[in-house]
């Protein structure tokens, strides 16, 4: 192969060699492959690309000097017009701009641990992130779930209510953007429906990010099937596997032998974390992050739960993680 000046050089070269047809993230692969010290991953291969195919915005497109990989129609989706699929695809919610950002995970509402919530939010005050993540569990759903339950527990709606003032209180301490991952006990909801309600599952006002919504105006709501993409750091709640790893003895290595690439979750109300080096020197780190809620549930009073938080930094590539513990008011 000759000689090229650098990533868009290459990617014009492999979209002129392999031609229009190919579908930009196999041959983002091809390009990875056959290139692993000009990019940095896949997904790097695949931004090149959809730069040199106007695929970035209008404004990038209208910089592009060099039109010829730019598509006038999209590639055909179906060419052997096979039988309409209703397979599901979940895009990656991508974050950028940022370069804090605050991670927060299980407080199961009304459920929370005020001592808890109130350590995390003098620490992260001080650090001054621009973005808070809610990583799924905010809310516990608990009249919802499908197992055996305290009748004269909290209803549904005193759960919505503390949601409204929690994301309140949050925005009123932080002043930034604020996203909201579903988890598995806010999908509670939705399978309440399914099951009790079906009939009217499907009136978009009834949906769990309506009734979210409603209560956290302005925070932007994100699928519990959605991975968040933070600057190279997949972000999941940890309940996304088909089998789960809620309790492994190290969930962060749980979470590496499944993914494969440097994540995070909560899920577990457990800190860990587990690092692994391949054959070329490339290091993957994966991390688990404690919660925000009360340490013993009636479920499961005894345990290895503990309290923690993470701060992320963000420079656009790359990431550091400060995985925070919580021990009797204290940040370790």
């Amino acid at each position: 192969m000759a000689r090229v000046n650098g990533q868009g050089d290459i990617a014009r070269e492999y979209r002129k060699k392999y031609g229009m047809e190919m579908p930009t993230l196999k041959l983002a692969r091809i390009m990875y492959n056959e290139n692993k010290l000009v990019f940095k991953d896949v997904e790097n291969a695949r931004t090149r690309l959809r730069y040199i195919e106007g695929k970035k915005g209008a404004t990038e497109k209208a910089k592009l000097k060099n039109t010829d990989f730019v598509l006038t129609e999209d590639r055909p989706k179906n060419p052997y017009a096979l039988p309409k699929s209703d397979a599901k695809e979940y895009a990656p919610y991508i974050v950028t701009g940022f370069k804090r950002a605050l991670i927060i995970n299980d407080v199961h509402l009304p459920y929370h641990d005020i001592e808890a919530i109130t350590t995390t939010f003098n620490y992260a005050k001080k650090e001054k992130p621009d973005l808070i993540v809610l990583n799924g569990d905010i809310i516990d759903c608990f009249l919802l779930s499908r197992f055996m339950k305290d009748p004269k527990a909290r209803k549904f709606s005193y759960e919505l209510d503390q949601l409204k003032k929690f994301v309140e209180v949050v925005e009123k301490t932080f002043k930034c953007k604020v996203i909201y991952k579903l988890g598995n006990h806010e999908v509670r909801y939705s399978h309440f429906l399914y099951e009790k309600a079906k009939e009217i599952a499907d009136v978009e006002e009834f949906d769990i990010k309506s009734v979210i919504g409603a209560r956290a105006k302005g925070v932007d709501i994100i699928d519990d099937k959605t991975i968040i993409k933070l600057s190279g750091l997949d972000l999941l709640h940890g309940h996304e596997f088909v089998t789960g790893f809620f309790n492994p003895v190290n969930v962060a290595r749980g979470l590496y032998l499944r993914a494969k690439v440097s994540a995070m979750q909560g899920h577990s109300h457990k800190t860990s974390e587990h690092t692994e080096t391949d054959l070329h020197g490339n290091i993957k780190t994966t991390w688990s992050v404690g919660c925000l809620c009360g340490l013993k549930a009636d479920y499961a009073p005894y345990n290895s739960w503990n309290h923690g938080f993470a701060l992320i930094d963000m420079d656009g590539t790359n990431f550091s993680v400060r995985n925070k513990r919580i021990f009797k008011g204290e940040v370790l």
